[in-house]
């Protein structure tokens, strides 16, 4: 009989929860980096929270595979801080950090400027077409998994031309970094409806080549998600397992002030 200590959280769920053959991905892909994915979009959509144990043994018994490529899942999600491992306890789900969510918007604003400036004179009608279908996609996605990763293809589409294969990794690394905190704004329609308005203003600038007003969007579009979450993050009422500094920061604003800020154009992403 299986110890309650060596459970995996997702095995309590009807049909023994989320199996590789529901997971989005090429059919080369190697059992490792299905398991990966697997517990990625089980962290986006909040079926293993902060904390939750990530058992070695577990997770292989669930997903039906052996330790090998759920070692090398753990250590892979380890070092996109998406899990933590500590010696004598294992693997857990990473907590969730106002200051970290922050800074890692504030290096994509840094990043993805550069790369929209770049890209925008190489953009062809073909690309514009492909971004234009992401974009389209995004917007009219309920699942939290599959938004992430819609949203991140609309990006690196933007950024594709760029023609900086440095740069582009540089930033698909961040981006999986940042995908779980994705999943607080998508708890909030109103922000993500601000956010789908800025990536179709965002396409008519591309459209219109006009750098200089895409770049000014797009850093305010990732600066203003950056202090947005760091802001939730911050509440004394955040999920379970998120970090924030303690320095007495005022309460979130209410729902009035959101809206204030909303208009200004800079809580969103």
């Amino acid at each position: 009989m299986i110890d309650a200590m060596n459970r995996f959280p997702l095995d309590a769920e009807s049909g023994h929860g989320l199996s590789l053959a529901t997971v989005d991905v090429a059919p080369r892909t190697s059992a490792s980096r299905m398991v990966a994915d697997a517990l990625r979009a089980a962290i986006v959509d909040g079926r293993l929270p902060p904390g939750a144990p990530l058992r070695q043994d577990a997770v292989a018994r669930h997903f039906s595979v052996s330790a090998i490529p759920v070692r090398e899942a753990l250590r892979q999600l380890e070092s996109e801080g998406w899990a933590k491992v500590e010696m004598h306890k294992g693997a857990t789900v990473a907590p969730l950090s106002a200051a970290e969510a922050r800074e890692i918007y504030e290096i994509r604003a840094a990043l993805e400027s550069l790369a929209l400036t770049l890209a925008i004179p190489n953009h062809t009608e073909d690309t514009l077409r492909e971004v234009q279908a992401s974009y389209e996609a995004a917007e009219l996605e309920t699942d939290p998994a599959l938004y992430v990763a819609r949203n991140e293809a609309f990006h690196m589409g933007l950024y594709a031309p760029a023609g900086r294969p440095q740069l582009i990794e540089m930033i698909g690394t961040l981006h999986r970094r940042g995908e779980r905190y994705l999943r607080v704004k998508f708890g909030l329609p109103e922000h993500k409806r601000v956010s789908d308005d800025e990536h179709g203003q965002l396409m008519r600038l591309v459209r219109r080549k006009d750098i200089a007003a895409a770049q000014k969007l797009i850093a305010d579009h990732l600066l203003g998600t950056g202090e947005l979450l760091y802001r939730l993050l911050s509440e004394p009422a955040a999920a379970p397992g998120t970090t924030a500094r303690k320095r007495g920061k005022p309460s979130m604003p209410e729902a009035g002030m959101l809206a204030q800020k909303k208009r200004t154009g800079r809580n969103n992403g």
